[in-house]
């Protein structure tokens, strides 16, 4: 079969060469009428009929193109309220998951409880047509370890009737818990975050904080059904259909105030870290060192300051409370910090009493600083705003919202689908490559470019100019507009030499896209809030010169203090090394001392391990720490070979932590009848996939490698490939049933027909299917296009979701590529790479070093963790954690979530043996052998078994498994893993 598939390869590879040959024989007839190159004409085969079906995503409008047409049409807001109580359902997915009953002080309420995705419905019936925001009286279920907010899919009459209406979230109240510790240095210790979250009413917005106002749906006359799909459980006690109110402008307010007496109340200070309530853990107390803070830090970590770069998500609320002492006018100010993004403003949503008071307070701007600055609520001519506020208690809230730069963003989205196209043309026109011996004539050839060009130019120098006038001010991103604008007027010079700068095109769509993040992004940092009568001064807001000279000198000495270091153990508490980035080091410690010290009375101080190479120092020194984490999962065995670990299997609840992995997850781990580590994260391999390039050629997802073949035609007649690491083979071996070692893991089980098949599989990719041999960036070919479908792992996808919005939508994941069984069964069998964690054989504390690291590795901790690291540092901290409980509560595609765990029952990684190391290193000069010199396969491999097994049999003489004769002394006895993993059956939904 293999030989018949390849024959036809090869015949249309040579009926290729002759498409070429008479296009090049083209070149030199007399010119006919020439048609612009589409991006659909592409070159479809027969061979797409098998595999998983693969569809463009069909985008629903925006809300804001959905609302315009609305009005368009004449369509007015509601007259009246309608009110629908909670429990008053007509449809429900799950019987058991909503119920009617008491919850919380309130009764007959909805009760919607499910452990999985569920629907409910209710029946409306409109008496005239109107546009309505939807009000929701709503309590989320506490406890549970439950962090995120409540996330609804809104449909009505089947569908969603605005792009929006798929995400709408409902927010959590959390605080601190105050007051704050400090450790035994003197330093503020973070405090936990409690959900204090109780019965409110919100409208409901879009979770993308685009718009000022709440989201409208179009209600006509008649009959309704309204569907809300959620992902998280919460109680309703009633929905309500409320006409938008028209929110004022300033000077129509003001004039309503009634007239009061000059104020004879004081300035009041409010220290912004001293909050009500927030809708979002990761808002976090600051510690900064500007010596007008309040209170001063003294070098230590203080927490005076609330926000930065741990408030600048979309829709994230803080409010404080206010007291008034006297009914009057009232004005008020901010200490702030707006200096995280160069020369760019932040805006926020402002309300006083659960209402934004006036217009102007719906996006208000905080201008980019350098320093702490004084910020009062004032109009753009610098005079102050004035609030009238009866005597009492009030509340005062600010949002995040990008709602400015809303029109920014969509404009950033039609150039980007302007260059995509381009993109596409020009490699339809040139086949992907840059031939500079070529002469074109675009005019005729694609005679649509120049327009293109010449529309995004536009389009960038208008965007530019919006940028300046929602910002205040001119800013890198308009400046490098203006520039960007220049290079494509340059080009537009001599159109016909575009085709040589196809690579600049695509470095403009790289750069753009980059500009979507920095937009939504909104910091702000806060110190102080002033409320002072409108008759009398803030105080001052800024630190003078000579505090500032004063705290240069003072902070310079504050660096001589005492600092961790790793050669300070302290023999009272337990020492923790991490060999991770300085962010997650921090973290740990913050989360410990959080959480684990006061519920044990455990000590633990974790610093930083910069260099693995210092445990093997340390060793030497006799100064280890007690426990190790973020090691790679080939050192713990290798320090077990040499007696520096503790074999954790000897702790008598030992099993419970092993259940919390795939048996696949513990081979490497695996040493001698022991386990030497536990495992921390967890990459996984999937396959990633463009859903538009793939849809555009009428390719589906490959299921088994022999649909993989079946493709290759297709996508290398669009000068495209699928792509496959070149030094992957872990998953050709698995998947053909054959293993690394034998069962006594004394010698290396490759011998066997298993695995000559596999090697030859994977080395028939390059050899015969045409597969790159050598791939710099897959990332980048896939971002591209001209490698839309590949085998990749988990950083890939971070990459992706961080770094190329251009593609939001537009790629998705599926299972990898398997083998049929005997019985008809897919094996998918791969490995992917963890982190470890290990306690140390000279540690004096290893109870208690085992009850950290079983702490550590449990769910609550590893969700709390990961979902901490995301929120302060962004997707591209997205914690991989190998628990598989937390790492379904970690906020992953719902769609994404299902392919992952499908996928992680048949991890299984290759056990760490002593010489197992030269396993890896020879399969991969075999492939160099067979792919790149031309050696036969079947002669390429016993090379390596030779090899192989020499080396085995000298470690295993080194460390007592065998004799100078060859004769075994004592077996490994390795695991034996060949069914995919039942555990993750649970968590799929």
């Amino acid at each position: 079969m293999q030989l018949e598939r390849f024959k036809i390869i090869r015949e249309r590879f040579i009926a290729l060469q002759l498409v070429g040959s008479l296009l090049a024989s083209a070149a030199l007839l007399p010119l006919l009428p020439q048609t612009t190159v589409q991006a659909a004409d592409v070159v479809k085969t027969d061979a797409v009929s098998k595999g998983r079906a693969v569809k463009a995503d069909e985008y629903e409008p925006y809300y804001s193109d959905t609302l315009k047409a609305w009005l368009a049409k004449g369509v007015k807001t509601g007259d009246a309220p309608v009110e629908l109580k909670g429990a008053a359902l007509s449809a429900k997915s799950d019987e058991a998951a909503a119920q009617v009953g008491s919850y919380e002080g309130k009764d007959n309420v909805l009760i919607w409880n499910s452990p999985k995705e569920s629907w409910i419905e209710y029946k409306i019936d409109m008496p005239k047509d109107g546009l309505y925001e939807i009000h929701v009286a709503y309590r989320p279920f506490t406890g549970g370890g439950i962090r995120r907010p409540i996330s609804w899919d809104i449909k009505l009459d089947g569908t969603h009737s605005f792009r929006e209406a798929s995400s709408i979230a409902l927010y959590r109240q959390w605080k601190d818990a105050l007051p704050v510790k400090q450790d035994v240095d003197g330093n503020d210790i973070r405090p936990k975050s409690e959900d204090i979250s109780s019965w409110s009413v919100t409208s409901l917005r879009d979770s993308s904080g685009a718009y000022e106002q709440p989201l409208q749906w179009y209600f006509s006359k008649g009959s309704h059904t309204l569907r809300i799909q959620s992902f998280e459980p919460s109680a309703i006690e009633s929905i309500k259909l409320v006409p938008q109110a028209m929110i004022p402008d300033y000077k129509d307010v003001i004039s309503t105030y009634p007239s009061s007496k000059s104020s004879h109340a004081e300035v009041k200070t409010i220290q912004a870290e001293d909050v009500k309530w927030k809708n979002d853990s990761a808002i976090q107390l600051i510690s900064d060192s500007d010596p007008r803070m309040a209170p001063l830090a003294k070098g230590k970590n203080t927490f005076n300051a609330i926000g930065g770069k741990k408030w600048w998500n979309q829709n994230q609320e803080i409010t404080w409370t206010i007291e008034i002492p006297e009914s009057g006018k009232y004005k008020l100010a901010f200490r702030a910090l707006q200096n995280t993004i160069s020369q760019k403003a932040s805006f926020r949503r402002i309300v006083v009493d659960g209402k934004v008071p006036f217009k102007e307070l719906l996006s208000y701007r905080f201008p980019y600083s350098s320093e702490w600055e004084g910020a009062p609520l004032q109009d753009e001519q610098g005079n102050p705003y004035e609030f009238y506020m009866e005597k009492g208690t009030h509340t005062l809230s600010m949002s995040s919202t990008h709602a400015p730069f809303k029109s920014v963003l969509f404009g950033i989205e039609e150039i980007m689908d302007i260059l995509r196209r381009v993109d596409r043309d020009l490699k339809s026109l040139t086949g992907g490559t840059v031939d500079k011996n070529r002469t074109w004539k675009i005019e005729r050839d694609m005679p649509d470019l120049p327009v293109n060009l010449k529309q995004i130019s536009e389009k960038m120098t208008i965007l530019s100019q919006q940028i300046v006038q929602v910002n205040g001010r001119k800013d890198n991103i308009s400046e490098s507009l203006n520039t960007t604008v220049k290079d494509i007027e340059a080009m537009l010079v001599k159109v016909d030499d575009i085709p040589y700068h196809s690579d600049q095109i695509t470095s403009i769509q790289e750069k753009i896209s980059g500009y979507m993040d920095t937009f939504v992004q909104q910091p702000l940092l806060l110190d102080e809030i002033y409320v002072a009568p409108v008759e009398k001064s803030f105080p001052s807001m800024k630190a003078s010169l000579f505090s500032k000279m004063k705290g240069i000198v003072v902070n310079f000495f504050y660096t001589f203090q005492s600092k961790n270091r790793l050669s300070e153990l302290d023999d009272q508490v337990l020492n923790v090394w991490v060999h991770r980035g300085r962010d997650y080091v921090n973290q740990l410690q913050e989360l410990t001392d959080e959480m684990f010290t006061p519920e044990t009375g455990i000590k633990v101080k974790v610093n930083l391990l910069p260099n693995t190479q210092m445990l093997i120092m340390a060793n030497a020194a006799g100064n280890q720490p007690d426990i190790a984490l973020g090691l790679s999962q080939d050192l713990p065995v290798d320090y077990a070979i040499r007696n520096s670990v503790y074999d954790l299997s000897k702790f008598s609840d030992f099993q419970d932590v092993y259940r919390r992995y795939s048996p696949g997850s513990w081979l490497p781990l695996y040493y001698n009848k022991g386990y030497f580590a536990v495992p921390e994260t967890q990459s996984f391999q999937v396959l990633y996939y463009r859903k538009d390039i793939l849809s555009r050629l009428g390719l589906a997802i490959p299921d088994t490698w022999d649909e993989v073949y079946d493709m290759l035609p297709t996508l290398q007649q669009n000068y495209m490939n699928f792509y496959m690491p070149p030094k992957e083979f872990m998953a050709f071996f698995y998947q053909n049933n054959a293993e690394f070692f034998d069962k006594d893991g004394i010698k290396t089980a490759l011998d066997t027909p298993e695995s000559f098949k596999s090697f030859k599989q994977w080395t028939d990719l390059y050899n015969i299917y045409a597969l790159e041999k050598e791939v710099p960036s897959f990332y980048q070919h896939f971002r591209k296009g001209d490698m839309p479908i590949g085998f990749a792992d988990y950083n890939m996808y971070i990459q992706l979701s961080a770094a190329a919005p251009e593609l939001n939508g537009s790629w998705g994941i599926a299972q990898i590529p398997g083998t049929v069984q005997k019985d008809g069964t897919i094996a998918r069998w791969a490995g992917g790479g963890q982190s470890t964690g290990v306690i140390f054989e000279s540690s004096t504390r290893k109870e208690q070093a085992w009850q950290y690291l079983k702490w550590w590795t449990s769910a609550d901790v590893q969700e709390r963790y990961g979902a901490d690291l995301e929120a302060f540092n962004g997707v591209s901290f997205r914690w991989n954690t190998a628990n598989i409980e937390a790492f379904t509560k970690l906020p992953w595609k719902r769609e994404d979530v299902n392919v992952i765990l499908q996928q992680w029952k048949w991890y299984k990684d290759m056990p760490n043996l002593p010489g197992g190391y030269f396993v890896g290193r020879e399969i991969n000069n075999a492939w160099n052998r067979a792919v790149v010199d031309g050696t036969n396969y079947r002669s390429s491999l016993e090379m390596t078994i030779l090899e192989v097994n020499r080396e085995l049999r000298r470690k295993q003489q080194e460390f007592g498994f065998i004799d100078a004769s060859g004769k075994v002394l004592k077996s490994m006895e390795l695991p034996i893993v060949d069914k995919p993993w039942d555990g993750v059956n649970p968590y799929v939904k």
